[in-house]
């Protein structure tokens, strides 16, 4: 993301796609005001101008993400207002502001797709090797990130045949593929995404040799294509949402995600992870064992 000065910011007019260039109307003024006031935060912590403190879950903050982030006693011993702890968790601009940011509609949110229109995984099953070939099971799973994170595990095991192995003495279970392969490359896939400037979703498409995990958004900061994967090389596009993902459980160490699943396909007997990085996707091929 470009950044620019005060003064450049007030200068510069709004650009409309196509020939036409105009001064800014009252809404995109708003918004490039609110792009000023929050340039030096993470994309995922910006207001979202046109939502409203009731696109927010409030049952699901207080039931389901509040007693993971935060120990019992400490609950109870705050006297915070419902407002105080959503922006402290970030998932508004402030008490006075409840405005919701972006991290709160994806998080939160009870219908994120009406203002992040990418934010969904697109999940075909793929009967063949080829795009082309018959589908024999899609859907597009929306909602808030732990939702559609949940469901996409759930659809990848749905999929994942077993295998029992009795040759060897004891009984030996064995899946196409190791299941904490797909966690940790859908994880990532699904936090380090890019959601700026992209209406494309996360795909995860199932072939009958291979299942490619694509996510928008090239390699981000210190992570570069030629670095991309090595232990140790790490940088967050979307530093909130990973923190979200930690305190719900997703994850439990950065930085080690893809080592762990690379570890896991050698374990299992299937090929090595391969990875595909230019600037506007990471893809993620594993391939089924020979």
């Amino acid at each position: 993301m470009e950044h620019y000065t005060d003064e450049a910011l007030t200068a510069l007019p709004w650009v409309r796609s196509g020939p036409r260039r105009a001064v800014a109307n009252a809404q995109e003024e708003r918004i490039l005001t609110e792009k000023r006031r929050h340039k030096d935060l993470p994309f995922d912590i910006y207001p979202v101008p046109r939502a409203a403190l009731d696109d927010l879950s409030r049952v699901i903050f207080e039931n389901e993400y509040l007693p993971a982030a935060f120990a019992r006693d400490v609950l109870e011993a705050n006297n915070r207002s419902y407002e105080e702890r959503l922006a402290s968790c970030r998932m508004i601009v402030l008490p006075e502001d409840t405005t919701p940011t972006i991290l709160g509609i994806l998080t939160l949110g009870k219908n994120p797709q009406d203002y992040i229109p990418g934010a969904y995984i697109q999940f075909l099953r793929i009967d063949g090797m080829e795009l082309s070939d018959p589908v024999i099971d899609e859907e597009e799973i929306k909602g808030s990130l732990p939702n559609i994170v949940r469901r996409t595990e759930e659809k990848l095991k749905a999929h994942n045949h077993t295998a029992v192995d009795i040759s060897r003495g004891p009984q030996l279970t064995t899946m196409d593929y190791p299941h904490v392969t797909f966690q940790q490359i859908l994880y990532n896939a699904v936090m380090h995404r890019s959601y700026e400037n992209t209406n494309a979703p996360v795909r995860v498409y199932w072939f009958n040799d291979r299942v490619e995990i694509n996510s928008p958004g090239g390699p981000f900061g210190n992570v570069t294509g030629e670095n991309f994967g090595k232990p140790g090389i790490t940088d967050y596009r979307n530093p909130n949402v990973a923190d979200m993902f930690k305190t719900l459980g997703f994850v439990q160490k950065y930085g080690v995600g893809i080592q762990v699943a690379r570890e896991a396909m050698k374990r299992s007997g299937n090929p090595p992870l391969e990875f595909e990085t230019n600037q506007s996707f990471v893809l993620c091929t594993l391939r089924a064992r020979p």
